[in-house]
């Protein structure tokens, strides 16, 4: 890649970042914790006592009690008394604290109390070993797409998520969102090239073409956004302007297609540049009809790959709709499971519009002759 054009990219990424938190988050105000309240890690030392109480002939309860030290914060290296309790009148109870292990603890009211186990040292080691895999297999490319994937989750949570609090428009700041993770993402993986140039004019118009589809569908389908009892807690967050549940709907579906869109539109241009590099005589005709077959080769195992992501993610919600509803026919047009639905025809068709587009723009790009 141009070694002043790879800066360039990188420049403009953070610059976005920073600049783009700034406006974001202006205006936002909403308490994230309770003042009253300590967390902290420590890791446990020592069991000091196990009690067990009956109270009824159907309500028992487990009380550990047990010793750690602080692992972080200000009061790091401080040995805390902490209890466990596990009732019987809880429906799922955690796993009981041994010595070694490392949990989080609570302050309130002046005693130390479990919280639950920590989990996200092993998250983080498993992350690693991704990180090590993706840069010994795909080296500089790995890299790169380690890059990228940083550069779109800091602007989901430094950018977008603010945006949502702050109050701005929840609609414009999800295409912002998607089209800088576009853009950097395959300019960063594969340079400034008329197949990247492609890859996103394909998947810029998949994209536009979801979202537009998605904003028809809400309108008649007539949503209201209050799909769990997430969304509830969602429109009751202490914010100045209330979050508007159905732009959120709107918002998942652009950004869960985002990646299915991107990657048909990257593996066309891709297959079509080297097949132009091995046959440079190809007209745009030719061009454009082997795109389209490509594509046909991609669809069905992406849409595939999309209803299935999305069928896994909300699996538990599917059971207990299919276990309680009252008819087949008021599951079927529950909101939940008709945003699920809109969810996968939206995305799948997203990527079938993206073929196309990408095929078409690769055919102008590729025969085009230069100056």
């Amino acid at each position: 890649m141009n070694i002043i054009i790879y800066p360039g990219i990188i420049l403009f990424a953070l610059m976005f970042l920073y600049f783009g938190n700034k406006a974001a988050s202006s205006g936002m105000v909403i308490e994230y914790h309770d003042e009253e309240f300590t967390t902290v890690e420590v890791k446990v030392t020592k069991i000091l006592d196990v009690t067990e109480e009956t109270f009824t002939e159907w309500m028992s309860a487990v009380t550990i009690t047990f010793e750690a030290v602080i692992t972080s914060g200000s009061n790091k290296n401080e040995v805390v008394t902490a209890v466990q309790i596990l009732a019987s009148s809880f429906d799922i109870n955690p796993n009981e604290v041994t010595e070694g292990d490392k949990v989080i603890l609570i302050l309130s009211e002046g005693e130390w109390n479990f919280v639950d186990h920590v989990r996200i040292d092993k998250i983080l080691i498993l992350g690693s070993i991704f990180i090590l895999l993706l840069l010994l297999f795909g080296r500089s490319k790995g890299f790169n797409a380690i890059l990228s994937l940083g550069f779109t989750c800091a602007a989901i949570f430094a950018v977008f998520i603010p945006s949502i609090l702050s109050g701005k428009n929840i609609y414009v700041s999800s295409i912002i969102v998607c089209v800088y993770s576009i853009v950097v993402t395959l300019f960063i993986i594969n340079g400034v090239n008329k197949k990247s140039l492609a890859a996103v004019a394909g998947c810029l118009g998949g994209i536009i073409a979801a979202g537009l589809l998605t904003l028809f569908m809400n309108r008649v389908l007539g949503l209201t956004g209050w799909v769990n009892s997430e969304s509830v807690h969602l429109a009751n967050l202490p914010t100045e302007n209330p979050i508007d549940l159905k732009a959120i709907i709107f918002a998942g579906i652009i950004i869960g297609a985002v990646g299915a869109i991107m990657d048909v539109a990257v593996s066309i241009s891709s297959a079509l540049w080297e097949l132009k590099a091995q046959a440079p005589k190809l007209s745009f005709g030719g061009i454009f009809k082997s795109g389209v077959n490509i594509g046909r080769d991609i669809m069905g195992s992406m849409t595939n790959t999309l209803v299935l992501a999305y069928i896994g993610s909300s699996l538990t919600v599917i059971l207990l709709l299919i276990v309680y509803a009252a008819s087949f026919t008021e599951l079927l047009n529950r909101e939940m499971v008709i945003i699920e639905f809109l969810q996968s025809l939206v995305g799948s068709m997203g990527i079938l519009l993206t073929m196309p587009l990408t095929a078409l723009v690769c055919a102008v790009l590729y025969t085009k002759k230069p100056k």
